[in-house]
């Protein structure tokens, strides 16, 4: 997985009726992208994240 500054992080619910989680990726700590990454979460919530299997990242639109 990488990501970039800006992109968002959404993780699935891991148990049946758990909501999903989305935020912004503000900090990539790992080499060239990888985890673990800052994330502002959308309920304002801010931390360390090491994704697993049940998040994705959604790119940001990029400016050329």
């Amino acid at each position: 997985m990488l990501a970039a500054v800006g992109d968002r992080l959404l993780v699935h619910g891991n148990a049946v009726g758990d909501p999903e989680r989305r935020g912004e990726i503000i900090e990539v700590r790992g080499a060239e992208g990888g985890p673990p990454y800052i994330v502002k979460f959308d309920d304002g919530h801010t931390g360390l994240v090491f994704p697993g299997p049940d998040a994705i990242v959604i790119p940001a639109q990029r400016r050329a």
